[in-house]
């Protein structure tokens, strides 16, 4: 009787012991199982992308971080790469998100699909103190440097198109912003329009003094998003529903001080999808 109650006990004991082995394989599984997410990112963009101390940071890099932490389904690993390799990575897969100071155009929209903004960010125009230009009417006739495939390169094409008779000249380049802002402290350029953010860390950090900026007027609210390649549907949904949660409970305010030397997070009304 004392033998056959041992017997069940060690089997009651064995069973426990399996479905507990089980569970933890089970957890480890689902550790090694979470779907692994290639951010894109520039690199030499600070506030918004930068290398400090080997690693990658900055507002776009931070921010990602805090949507993707504790999450139980993905994992994110931070890519460094040129601007316009995040859009060809995009779209052969290779990356599945990307963050970079990236502002909505229809263009884009036709590509990849866009977050909730991210941040704010409202552009300046940059000279040297002494410039006659004073507004945005005077950049006539003057010259900046430009990347390919960007916003502002966009704006001042279709600017060209209306002022054909006063063009600003436009010098393509794969230069980055800090760059080119060194080039027009040295005259190499006549202006630069950038946002804000950048060009005020910029003009501190490296000590380009004899640069000014001036407001430019928009009509709407300059905004910043993550974006994502045509398939990342459901990626798209829960890094929206994490950025609702992270303006709630302050930590895009938080982020934006730290990393933008301001408050540039949306507020909660913002939060949507761009037209």
């Amino acid at each position: 009787m004392t033998n056959k109650k041992t017997s069940a006990l060690l089997a009651v004991t064995l069973l426990a012991t399996g479905i507990l082995a089980a569970c933890g394989n089970d957890k480890a599984a689902s550790k090694n199982d979470k779907e692994s997410i290639t951010f894109a990112t520039v690199g030499t963009t600070a506030p918004f992308s930068y290398e400090k101390d080997g690693n990658l940071t900055g507002y776009d890099v931070e921010v990602a971080k805090a949507v993707f932490k504790g999450s139980d389904k993905y994992k994110v690993n931070f890519k460094k790469t040129e601007w316009s390799s995040i859009f060809t990575g995009l779209d052969s897969s290779k990356y599945q998100m990307a963050g970079n100071n990236i502002s909505f155009t229809k263009e884009r929209a036709n590509k990849y699909l866009f977050s909730y903004p991210s941040g704010t960010t409202p552009s300046v125009l940059v000279v040297p103190k002494d410039s006659d230009i004073k507004s945005y009417a005077d950049i006539k006739n003057h010259s900046t440097q430009v990347v390919q495939g960007t916003t502002t390169a966009a704006q001042l094409e279709d600017f060209n198109k209306k002022n054909a008779n006063a063009k600003v000249e436009l010098k393509y380049t794969n230069e980055n912003i800090t760059q080119m802002l060194s080039n027009l402290s040295e005259g190499k350029a006549d202006f630069k329009i950038f946002d804000a953010p950048t060009v005020n860390a910029i003009i501190k950090n490296q000590g380009l003094d004899n640069l000014k900026t001036i407001p430019l007027e928009s009509k709407e609210q300059p905004f910043i998003y993550f974006i994502f390649g045509q398939d990342q549907e459901e990626l798209q949904k829960f890094v929206n529903k994490r950025l609702k949660e992270l303006e709630k409970e302050g930590t895009l305010s938080k982020l934006a001080k730290a990393h933008l030397g301001g408050d540039y997070a949306p507020k909660a009304e913002q939060l949507k999808l761009p037209k």
